[in-house]
């Protein structure tokens, strides 16, 4: 990568994504790396000019609190350390280096360019993308997504039609999304697209399954599967094509910081697979593929497109999949999308989405008495995915949302609103 670096080193920090992105927000780029970070593997990364030691509250593992080898400190490459508290309990000083501070150190000291944008993302990865794929294809999971749709755009300019793309109808995409899928890619965008229907073949793995690891772990092994599948019919299939971005590694653990949670496209992946991988998006936050998308010149609709689970509805069709469930929540996302729509939403809340938990409630109906589902509604603002805010909603969007639900979903007897902010929720529910 042609673009100078700084590391953050994770010596127990809550705050390494922020600095990170503190750190791209000046025009240089920035990754997260684990405190036991070897010299040799140090050196071996492109462009280093300088590593900042970010210390926290997480510092103290298994009672031992981490250090970085001192092997590092001699290394010659200009060092910062950063010492936040490591207790809640003592004085709670700035998280971070003021940029004055920053700034100093990453242009005076180490002498780092401000070269980080996406033109220069976009040559680079095309150039290691070809060297990585040479005269081979590319298998692409197309869900249709943001990040998918600009890996497909990225993969099209590096390497053309050596890309296939394949859809998989897995049971748990949202209303009409496949056949939109296979409108715009096959048919306006004229890509190399294979449909797959894999409906009853999902669902009937996931039939009983109520853990959230298990099922995201379930969903993203059988999508390898379908692919290898997809694979075996053609010739010349030695990669794979995912839309992993930096928020999915993050979240999937490190040394010091815990696994909010396994996305399928990290903890789920079989190891006994047999395509190498191609991921060109996966040191990017959320808002830098989104700016990536526009610079290789998709249009604005599909960039800013609904941010989606890799697991789709699964994640949200609570504990153990039932098709009556599934359905409610794929007919009370409809409900809230369109309503969204008409409001003019659609354009400033990040993302929102309903979820149906796996519990029934009293509840009366046609003068009776009835026992069914509950749908909570989740509407939240973001620019990385890492932190989020609630949209605070007016009382007349909800009650119209509230009311079309209770008329038009089978099954479904109440109607909530969360209000959790990320942290201490997570934007999904599983």
């Amino acid at each position: 990568m042609k673009q100078d670096m700084i590391v953050i080193l994770d010596l127990g920090s809550t705050e390494n994504t922020t600095l990170a992105r503190e750190i791209r927000d000046l025009g240089v780029y920035s990754e997260i790396y684990p405190h036991d970070i070897t010299v040799e593997e140090l050196k071996a990364l492109p462009n280093v000019k300088g590593v900042i030691l970010n210390g926290g509250e997480n510092r103290v593992v298994d009672g031992v609190q981490v250090e970085v080898s001192e092997e590092l400190y001699d290394c010659g490459i200009p060092m910062m350390s950063v010492d936040h508290p490591t207790s809640k309990c003592e004085k709670q000083f700035s998280a971070l280096p003021n940029v004055e501070d920053l700034e100093s150190f990453i242009f005076d000291v180490c002498k780092a360019e401000a070269n980080w944008n996406m033109k220069n993302f976009i040559a680079d990865q095309v150039e290691l993308l070809r060297k990585q794929i040479g005269d081979k294809k590319v298998l692409l999971a197309l869900s249709g997504g943001v990040d998918s749709s600009v890996v497909a755009a990225l993969l099209l300019k590096a390497i053309g039609d050596q890309l296939v793309c394949v859809h998989v109808n897995h049971g748990l995409m949202r209303k009409d999304e496949s056949e939109s899928v296979v409108r715009v890619f096959r048919d306006e965008l004229k890509a190399n697209l294979i449909y797959v229907d894999a409906v009853d073949r999902f669902l009937g793995k996931l039939e009983n399954v109520a853990d959230p690891e298990q099922k995201r772990k379930i969903i993203g092994g059988e999508f390898i599967r379908v692919f290898e599948e997809e694979a075996r019919k053609l010739e010349g299939i030695d990669f794979l094509g995912q839309g992993t971005i930096y928020p999915d590694i993050i979240e999937s653990g490190t040394k010091t910081a815990k696994v909010v949670k396994s996305h399928h496209n990290v903890g789920g992946l079989p190891e006994d697979m047999n395509f190498e991988l191609v991921e060109p998006l996966k040191q990017l936050f959320k808002d830098e593929v989104r700016a990536c998308g526009l610079e290789l010149g998709l249009p604005n609709n599909m960039v800013f497109r609904q941010p989606f689970p890799g697991p789709g509805l699964g994640v949200r069709c609570l504990g153990a999949i039932t098709r009556e469930r599934l359905e409610c929540v794929r007919e009370s996302d409809a409900i809230l999308r369109d309503e969204f729509e008409k409001a003019g939403l659609n354009k400033t809340v990040w993302q929102y989405f309903t979820i149906v938990p796996d519990f029934k409630s009293v509840g009366v109906k046609n003068n009776a008495r009835c026992y069914e589902y509950p749908v909570i509604i989740r509407a939240v603002n973001t620019v990385d995915a890492m932190t989020a805010t609630i949209e605070h909603l007016d009382w007349a969007i909800l009650a119209k949302v509230t009311d079309r639900i209770l008329n038009e979903v089978p099954n479904v007897n109440r109607v909530c609103y969360d209000l959790s902010p990320k942290p201490t929720a997570t934007i999904e529910w599983e």
